[in-house]
């Protein structure tokens, strides 16, 4: 029965909320793989994009009016969108709204996060939701939002933040929380060196996701009481919340309360801001038991869904093998006498005879010429790999014509390759 009434609880606070997805990033550490379209549109898993995971998890938590934020070069996520997602029902009220940068209050664009959501409040007052829900576009986890908007009603917040536990070393990267024992939020600092630890466990902090929610009404007073303050930024992190923390009710909620599917006992959530950090995630799913569970069918990631055939494996003689062991091959995908390691394949990819590739990440639409070999390589979409390449043996020689991070992941893009793209990415 307390099931039961858990679950009329939350899909009624669901339905009484709107989510507002902020889209409009760049993401300049993932250096040239978003000269050209937005951070949340960058290819993700084989064939989704970053914007795909909160979207999906907005949909399976029943929130079904959902806002997103767009700014820079949003083309292909704009069309990402418009083709995956148009599934949501009008007549039930359920929407996908895409909200460009478009100066309705002023003549400027988002000039912050706060920003975002003060330019678009007639759209949010003209939807009436009792809840606001606020997402960043660019990270990739599976969470039930509806368990965190039931814990903000529970403990009568005005404000709460989602947020995950990290080692203390690691804190000078995020907006790390201080809470009394009941969670409720009495201090935030930006990136600190020397951070407040989570209560009963030292050497662990709690670091903010970007994940706000708030009751609608005091947030649209505090937007506009930010944008008439000359010195704020208008940011969540930087100016709202330390504006609100000590004058208003903020709570953090714990990611391990909502996350969806631990396959390690550990949250999984991960910001792919980096090339390193983008080539780890994708890799991970190769592994037997990924930590992130995209075969979960009670929690789908939705979205674009290409009409591709099978992916193909021809040639099966001892120097000329269609073969790919330890990777994810992906809808359309031609792996003619070559062989692929450890590898991801988005869809589309043709790898042609006698090449070798290992521990890469293919955009779609790429071409390997014949006898190619890669080796720790991301390759952007819709690049054609020469024939006789050899890229990911020789940082050196790589870094005259690519990008090659510390950590030695080389990134390969048209540009780099002296191609001329004439369509969106």
């Amino acid at each position: 029965m307390k099931q039961e009434a858990d679950l009329r609880f939350h899909s009624q606070i669901t339905r009484n909320s709107i989510a507002l997805i902020l889209a409009g990033g760049r993401g300049s550490r993932l250096r040239q793989l978003t000269d050209w379209r937005a951070k949340p549109a960058v290819p993700f898993g084989g064939k989704f994009r970053i914007i795909d995971f909160p979207l999906s998890n907005c949909v399976n938590s029943g929130i079904r009016r959902i806002g997103i934020a767009t700014q820079y070069k949003a083309q292909s996520l704009i069309s990402h969108i418009q083709h995956g997602w148009g599934f949501l029902d009008g007549r039930f009220k359920e929407f996908v709204e895409l909200l460009p940068a478009q100066q309705r209050i002023e003549e400027t664009w988002y000039q912050g996060t706060a920003d975002a959501v003060f330019q678009n409040l007639d759209i949010l007052r003209r939807h009436d939701p009792q809840y606001v829900l606020i997402l960043g576009g660019d990270h990739v986890y599976k969470m039930d939002y509806s368990k965190l908007l039931a814990d903000h009603v529970e403990k009568s917040a005005d404000m709460t933040v989602g947020c995950i536990d990290i080692p203390a070393e690691e804190a000078s990267a995020f907006g790390i929380m201080s809470v009394n024992d009941e969670w409720r939020v009495t201090g935030f600092d930006e990136k600190p060196s020397n951070p407040t630890h989570i209560p009963g466990q030292p050497g662990q902090v709690l670091a903010s996701m970007g994940i706000y929610v708030f009751n609608a009404s005091f947030l649209f007073e505090q937007l506009v009481h930010d944008h008439d303050e000359q010195r704020s930024s208008h940011d969540f992190g930087k100016d709202l919340i330390p504006y609100l923390v000590p004058r208003h009710r903020v709570f953090a909620h714990r990611f391990a309360d909502s996350c969806v599917n631990m396959a390690s006992g550990v949250p999984y959530w991960r910001d792919v801001g980096t090339v390193d950090a983008y080539w780890e995630a994708n890799l991970d799913l190769t592994h037997v038991t990924p930590d992130l569970n995209l075969y979960d069918e009670d929690w789908p990631i939705w979205t674009h869904q290409e009409q591709l055939p099978p992916a193909k494996f021809v040639f099966d003689d001892d120097d000329r093998r269609g073969q790919a062991l330890d990777s994810m091959v992906s809808g359309g995908c031609i792996i003619s006498g070559s062989t692929v390691r450890r590898s991801l394949l988005f869809s589309n990819v043709q790898v042609r005879s006698y090449s070798s590739i290992e521990d890469s990440v293919i955009l779609p639409n790429a071409d390997i010429g014949r006898n190619v070999r890669l080796r720790r390589v991301v390759v952007d979409k819709n690049c054609e790999i020469p024939p006789g390449s050899m890229i990911g043996f020789d940082p050196v020689e790589d870094r005259k014509r690519f990008y090659v991070t510390e950590n030695g992941i080389t990134l390969v893009t048209p540009e780099m390759l002296g191609q001329k793209i004439h369509y969106v990415r």
